[in-house]
């Protein structure tokens, strides 16, 4: 089944939208206040994170061995506050006209797929196809518990939650059979305007998440050291999804933009796009920040839009 595109043909420049926090904010509509910017500043993504529930151990999102990173710490302790990110998606493409929303990443394994495919279909359907659903395994087994799954077989389960979706999307008539479900001739609609909603795969360079993004990416996310060495890993993995019959001319890649700052403390834009041309020479194609604004209403918008001016200028 041919791959949705995104629509982008140029490098594109995103922000991480906080949809956590380690104590109530008692408001989130500074939400929409940054979506509603970043629509008018021109900027291309939102992205956002996802967890549905805890355990009270994180220590495994520092164990690479488990699907977490080296030294890695959550933002918040197992009692944060955390937004589902298809709900919060819905509510904010009705305030928005052009700006994407990615999941960064979704824990796709942990939905039922026909009620994923449904709810991503009519998120596609109704903002202009404006969702890309970023996916991944994940790390921590007290979500698999809670959703009576199993961590051990996280990576099948999502893979299976990916087929049972393009399925559906791609088909007037779905029928599936698999070790986990089997049907016939199910009607779902309306379908996804582009025959299906990219999916951006998250992972390393693993045998396992290069079949898988083989199979259903439209686009990469790199994780642990493969998103610390682009230059390195980019080639590598290519050559992975090569091996596993897939085509890697189209796929696009995520590469983190760290935000630079000057002595006194204040964003430096040209530092901080220094790197972007000889990332965009090595495939990137999505540019992900992680700058926090303190700022609202049109002062946001044109912190925002100097991103955007500067990105634009280093990425042609």
């Amino acid at each position: 089944m041919p791959r949705p595109r995104c629509g982008m043909a140029s490098p594109q420049l995103s922000l991480t939208l906080i949809t956590f926090a380690a104590a109530d904010p008692d408001d989130w509509s500074h939400l929409v206040d940054r979506a509603v910017a970043a629509d008018r500043a021109g900027l291309d993504r939102l992205a956002l994170s996802d967890h549905v529930a805890f355990g009270s151990d994180l220590s495994a999102y520092a164990d690479p061995a488990k699907g977490g990173i080296d030294d890695g710490r959550q933002p918040t302790g197992p009692d944060g506050l955390w937004l589902e990110p298809l709900t919060v998606v819905s509510h904010l493409t009705a305030v928005t006209s052009r700006v994407r929303f990615a999941t960064n990443i979704l824990l796709a394994a942990l939905r039922r797929p026909v009620v994923l495919a449904k709810t991503a279909a009519t998120i596609d359907v109704l903002s202009g196809s404006r969702l890309d659903l970023g996916v991944g395994v994940g790390w921590q087994a007290a979500e698999y518990d809670a959703a009576g799954l199993s961590f051990a077989a996280r990576g099948a389960q999502l893979d299976h939650t990916l087929a049972v979706c393009q399925e559906i999307w791609g088909n007037d008539q779905a029928s599936f059979e698999d070790e986990r479900l089997t049907f016939s001739n199910i009607y779902q609609k309306p379908k996804p305007a582009n025959g299906g909603v990219p999916i951006w795969v998250s992972g390393t360079v693993n045998r396992r998440a290069m079949t898988r993004l083989a199979r259903f990416g439209s686009g990469w996310i790199p994780w642990g050291p493969d998103a610390a060495d682009l230059i390195a890993s980019i080639p590598r993995m290519r050559a992975a999804v090569a091996e596993v019959g897939g085509d890697t001319t189209e796929i696009e890649i995520v590469g983190s933009l760290p935000t630079r700052f000057n002595d006194a403390g204040v964003i430096d834009v040209a530092a901080t796009m220094q790197s972007v041309p000889a990332l965009v020479d090595a495939g990137v194609t999505d540019f992900r920040s992680n700058v926090r604004f303190d700022s609202t209403g049109e002062e946001l918008t044109d912190q925002i839009g100097s991103l955007v001016t500067a990105f634009r200028a280093v990425s042609v």
